[in-house]
């Protein structure tokens, strides 16, 4: 068993105080002390410092994200690598026709709605609006959208994080 020393550094208490305030930045007393004793260390120091990148930051569209273009088509794929998405679907709709829009998970075998638009719009001109969700893809999966005639569909996708959970950051991180 190695022997166990105290150290007594106001700088370097405070500096554990600012970078880990759990430990002891509530004003709990603590020691600090060295050992001869060889212990692992595993580093938290991103992950304690708060330097991890934020949930809404790593959501951040980046230059990877794919776009699909929907138009009069049935059944388009949009993506197929397992995980999970972030998919913004922008829909041009012109009045004065069929502008059914769906997006929808196929394993195969069935298809499983899990986004949709019903509409048909009587006039002249033309309507936008935006959707976002996220979507998760096993094996075997594919990410497809179908558009009815009038207007256009646009699918962004993003994956935001692998099957197993582990996030995928914007590029450049």
């Amino acid at each position: 068993m190695g022997q166990e020393y105290f150290i007594n550094s106001q700088a370097l208490e405070d500096k554990i105080r600012e970078s880990l305030p759990s430990q002891g930045g509530a004003g709990a007393g603590f020691d600090l002390s060295a050992s001869t004793q060889i212990i692992p260390v595993i580093d938290v120091t991103e992950t304690a410092e708060g330097s991890v990148l934020r949930q809404d930051l790593q959501l951040a569209q980046d230059s990877a994200v794919k776009e699909t273009s929907i138009t009069n088509a049935t059944n388009t794929v949009i993506e197929t690598t397992t995980g999970f998405w972030k998919v913004i679907v922008s829909i041009v709709t012109e009045f004065g026709g069929n502008n059914n829009a769906e997006i929808n998970i196929f394993d195969g075998t069935t298809s499983k709605p899990i986004f949709g638009r019903d509409s048909v719009i009587s006039g002249t001109g033309s309507t936008a609006t935006v959707f976002e969700f996220n979507a998760f893809l096993r094996a075997g999966d594919s990410l497809r959208g179908t558009f009815a005639t009038n207007g256009n569909m646009k699918v962004y996708t993003r994956q935001i994080a692998s099957i197993d959970g582990t996030l995928t950051n914007p590029l450049g991180f």
